[in-house]
């Protein structure tokens, strides 16, 4: 199938998928087949949240085209030459940067490095966590070198911040690089080693299990919020299904995607340490030759506020017990504040929400 903005998608049979080269995999049915006569994984319970008139959905472009996948098959976005040529270092292609980190789950920080990566984020820490869920703001920040990018996503976390962390990650990107384009794109990832070896991209390599044949991972997300315009937000929920185990992803109203099994993981076999929310780009520039122009979110400040500036609203963790639950003793972390800052707040409508983001270099920002 094209897609209006150039995207070629192949409806895959379900047991084909590149879920299954992975050696761990082997002979393992998606999950999806034994769900048809019982039920899906429990949702996690207590998911109340209020809708505001002045914010619609966001879905995803390729959509418009009017077709889909029959039932059976999923839908997988074409890797060409010309996306693994783009490629900084192939062996590296659809892998994030490795990191220097120098922070641990159990200790007093997220996950972070200010000379490369740089974020605007909330995080929790200190407890056991069985999931995440918040609705994002989408916009389409500039991101002005083609091996940068801008994201805007969910972490579950647990492990080391040295060589062993795990994590899961959902939300929507613009990278050149990765896609060829300035989209924002909706997009997974894991690792179960800091980024070094495993782990990739939405199924770019083996892992990630998908069920659904209407969504489609690494498709571009459309209507995109616009400054004093009209605002678009996807919803996102992680959580661990207390009945096998697994992690899976939920996109928008009730769309399960697929499921990360839980024995390609050491830590978030378990649980995860830690959840964090918020906004990430790359610095290309840190090392010499002053600040990036990428933006993060809406490119535009916290304190703008709605309309103007990128959120996440209705920010929950799953505990033990399956229940979502509000976010308590909330930590905000803004790398460069110059760059991109952050500002948390709390209402009856939107629960636990934030204002991030910003436009990089500017006369405070060199």
């Amino acid at each position: 199938m094209q897609s209006p903005d150039g995207d070629v998608f192949d409806c895959v049979l379900s047991h084909l998928q590149p879920a299954f080269d992975h050696p761990l995999l082997k002979g393992h049915k998606p999950l999806v087949r034994q769900f048809i006569d019982s039920s899906y994984p429990p949702l996690p319970k207590g998911n109340e949240t209020s809708e505001t008139e002045e914010i619609a959905e966001s879905f995803q472009q390729w959509h418009d085209s009017g077709e889909s996948c029959p039932e059976g098959t999923v839908p997988i976005r074409r890797t060409t030459e010309k996306d693994v040529l783009r490629a900084n270092k192939l062996r590296r292609f659809g892998k994030k940067p490795i990191r220097h980190l120098r922070r641990d789950s159990s200790g007093n920080g997220p996950l972070t490095t200010p000379q490369l990566l740089q974020h605007a984020v909330v995080f929790v820490n200190g407890d056991q966590y069985y999931g995440a869920k918040a609705n994002i703001n989408v916009w389409a920040p500039k991101v002005t070198d083609p091996y940068e990018f801008s994201l805007s996503q969910i972490w579950v976390i647990s492990g080391s911040f040295e060589n062993d962390l795990n994590t899961i990650e959902a939300g929507w990107q613009v990278s050149p690089e990765l896609y060829g384009d300035s989209y924002p794109r909706f997009f997974t990832y894991w690792t179960t080693d800091a980024y070094q070896a495993t782990g990739c991209y939405n199924l770019l390599c083996s892992g990630f299990v998908q069920t659904n044949n209407k969504i489609a991972i690494g498709a571009a997300i459309s209507p995109r919020s616009s400054y004093r315009g009209r605002q678009f937000d996807i919803g996102l929920m992680v959580w661990k299904d207390p009945k096998h185990g697994h992690w899976w992803l939920e996109f928008g109203s009730g769309l399960l995607v697929g499921y990360w099994p839980d024995f390609l993981f050491s830590h978030l076999r378990s649980h995860a340490s830690m959840v964090q929310f918020g906004g990430e780009i790359v610095n290309s520039r840190s090392t010499g030759g002053g600040h990036t122009y990428t933006q993060m979110g809406s490119g535009h400040f916290a304190d703008e506020g709605f309309g103007k500036s990128s959120y996440f609203r209705n920010l929950q963790t799953v505990d033990w017990d399956n229940n979502l639950l509000p976010l308590n003793n909330l930590h905000l972390l803004a790398d460069h504040s110059n760059c991109y800052d952050i500002r948390q707040g709390r209402n009856g409508v939107w629960g636990t929400y934030f204002y991030y983001g910003g436009p990089g270099r500017n006369i405070r920002c060199p």
